[in-house]
C-alpha cells in the first residue's frame, strides 16, 4: 500500500511512500523530451514534455510509480484492489493502459485544468504491460502548485474527484476517504480541554492529549486520516531545507515498518522508499527502507533534449555521518 501527499511553503513539493513487501528495482528516471513514447492503442508521442520519477524500467520502458514534468505537474499511482475495475478497449475515445496513464498525461498536460480535460476522452483499459507484469488495480492523484484531483477507475465508469488536501492512500474509494474524516474533526493540536463533565474536575496531564483517537494503524484508512491531519496542522520554515525536513517527517507519520502488515504470503510490508519532488525546480529526492540520507537527482542538470533515458540505481545501505 502506499501514501501520497503534496504540500507548499515557498516551493510546491510532490511525493510519496512506496509501501510493498518488495522492489523491483526501481530508479530515479529521466524522461527527456525527445525519448519517443509508444502506446498500445493511440498516437506515439515522439516529441514531449520532460519529466523525472520513480520508475521501473522494462525494455526500454520506464513503468513510473510517480513523477513530475517540467511544468511541474506530478502524478502517482497507488494500489487500489478491489476496486478498479478497467474496460476493455473502446471506439471513440483514447485507449490507454494503467502502466501507460503517467507518461500520456504529463507529457502533454501542463496543469491539472489540461489533465482533466484529457481524461474526458480517456478510456483506461484493461491491457498487461506483459504476461509477468499483470495490470495493477490503481488510482491516481494528479497536482499542480494549485490543486489536485484524484482518477479512479471503477465498475461505472471513470471517477474524478477535487482533493482539497492533497493527500492519497488506498481503499476505499477517494469519496469515502474525505467523508470519513468527519468522524475526527474533534482532533485538534491544541491542548485538550474538558468536555466530559463540567461536574468533574478533569486535567490534560501531558502535551498531544488533544489529538487522542487519531489513527495509528497500518490500514490505509487511517493512513488517509493521519495524513491528513499531519499535513494539515504542519508548521515549517520555507527553505528548502526546512520543507524537504517537514515534508519527509509528514510522509514518517505514515510510513510502514518491516514486522508490522504481514500479506496473505506471509510477507511483511515495508516503505520502500519516500519521494519528495521539489516540482518548481524539478530535484527529485527520496530516502529508502536501508538508507535515510536524503538523496537528490536534479532533471534539469541532465540534458533535455536527449532521446534515451537516463536511470540512477537507489542508494541503498545505511548512510552514516560519524562526528569523531
Amino acid at each position: 500500500m502506499c501514501t501520497a501527499i503534496t504540500y507548499k511553503t515557498k516551493a510546491h513539493y510532490f511525493g510519496r511512500n512506496l509501501d510493498l513487501a518488495y522492489s523491483y528495482h526501481e530508479t530515479v528516471t529521466v524522461t527527456p523530451r525527445n525519448y519517443p513514447f509508444h502506446f498500445r492503442k493511440v498516437n506515439a508521442l515522439l516529441n514531449h514534455y520532460g519529466m523525472i520519477g520513480m520508475a521501473y524500467v522494462v525494455e526500454g520502458y520506464p513503468l513510473y510509480y510517480d513523477a513530475t514534468n517540467e511544468k511541474g505537474l506530478s502524478m502517482a499511482g497507488l494500489n487500489f484492489p478491489g476496486n478498479a475495475c478497467y474496460k476493455p478497449a473502446a471506439q471513440g475515445v483514447d485507449n490507454v493502459a494503467t502502466f501507460e496513464l503517467i507518461p500520456w498525461i504529463l507529457a502533454q498536460c501542463s496543469d491539472v485544468g489540461e489533465a482533466r480535460a484529457l481524461l474526458e476522452h480517456i478510456n483506461i483499459w484493461n491491457e498487461n504491460f506483459s504476461a509477468g507484469l499483470p495490470a495493477s488495480p490503481l488510482h491516481w492523484m494528479i497536482s499542480d502548485r494549485e490543486q489536485s484531483i484524484v482518477v479512479e477507475v471503477v465498475s461505472d465508469g471513470i471517477k474524478i474527484y477535487d482533493n482539497p488536501i492533497g493527500i492519497l492512500t488506498n481503499n476505499p474509494p477517494f469519496d469515502f476517504q474525505m467523508f470519513y474524516l468527519n468522524n475526527f474533526m474533534n482532533i485538534t493540536a491544541e491542548q485538550a480541554v474538558n468536555r466530559f463533565s463540567e461536574k468533574m474536575d478533569l486535567k490534560p496531564y501531558c502535551l498531544g492529549m488533544g489529538g487522542l483517537g487519531l489513527p495509528g494503524d497500518l490500514s490505509s484508512a487511517s493512513r488517509f486520516v493521519k495524513a491528513a491531519f499531519t499535513k494539515m496542522n504542519s508548521v515549517s520554515g520555507d527553505s528548502e531545507s526546512e520543507s524537504l525536513s517537514q515534508f519527509f517527517h509528514i510522509l514518517a507519520a505514515v510510513e510502514q515498518q518491516r514486522g508490522c502488515a504481514k500479506d496473505e504470503n506471509g510477507q511483511y510490508e515495508m516503505t520502500v522508499y519516500s519521494s519528495c519532488c521539489n516540482t518548481d525546480r524539478g530535484i527529485y529526492y527520496y530516502t529508502t527502507y536501508e538508507n535515510r540520507q536524503i538523496t537528490g537527482v536534479d532533471m534539469y542538470k541532465e540534458d533535455l533534449e536527449s532521446c534515451r533515458l537516463i536511470s540512477y540505481p537507489l542508494i541503498q545501505g545505511q548512510q552514516i555521518n560519524m562526528q569523531n
